[in-house]
């Protein structure tokens, strides 16, 4: 046994250190839906900045030092207790926000948010300080419209781009700080799950808004 440890500890040590890296800095997360489409597509991994919002000590949830907090128009990753997984969404409502709903229609703080039609459902969403694209299918879908909620404290209100196919808060209520993993900005890779699994070599390493 001390022949085999002194054999491969150099091995040993390297997977430690890169399971801390993946648990505590940085890691990817495959995106197995089309709930942010079209900024996401299924067969996306994308990256995870898990030191965006906190410096935790690793394969646990405890913030040792809080970085920053998450900032609308983020594309968040977190740990949904009421959804029971892990979830890919953008943030739209931070702490203190009056958010609602109308047609499709966001409204933040009283203020309508602005947006440019494009092609095939698809739109440009003018948030307070980010422009991003979304999909609207139908503006009767009964995810169509809310109204005005108070996001509390600490909690986040998370929707999907795609925003008549996604769970998101107008399922699963608002997000707690404590259930966020990190911020993704990039696609690492992507591969076509009705392809055969062929890469999307145009996804690679793609920037994310």
């Amino acid at each position: 046994m001390k022949y085999f440890w002194k054999e491969n500890r150099t091995f040993f040590v390297f997977l430690l250190l890169m399971f801390c890296f993946r648990s505590a800095i940085a890691d990817w997360n495959d995106v197995p839906s089309g709930s942010m489409k079209p900024t996401l597509i299924e067969g996306d991994r994308i990256s995870v900045n898990k030191m965006a919002y906190d410096l935790r000590i690793p394969f646990t949830t405890v913030s040792l030092y809080k970085i920053a907090d998450p900032a609308r128009g983020d594309i968040a990753v977190f740990e949904s207790k009421a959804a029971g997984k892990r979830l890919v969404k953008r943030v739209i409502g931070v702490p203190g926000d009056t958010i609602a709903m109308k047609n499709n229609r966001l409204f933040i703080n009283g203020e309508a948010v602005n947006y440019q039609p494009l092609m095939l459902g698809d739109q440009l969403e003018q948030l307070p300080g980010k422009t991003h694209l979304l999909r609207i299918e139908s503006p009767a879908s009964s995810f169509a419209s809310f109204d005005a909620v108070t996001v509390p404290a600490d909690h986040y209100l998370m929707l999907g781009d795609n925003r008549d196919h996604s769970a998101d808060s107008r399922v699963i209520g608002f997000v707690p700080r404590s259930e966020f993993v990190g911020r993704s900005r990039g696609v690492v890779l992507s591969l076509d799950y009705d392809n055969y699994f062929l890469p999307r070599s145009d996804r690679f390493l793609k920037d994310l808004k």
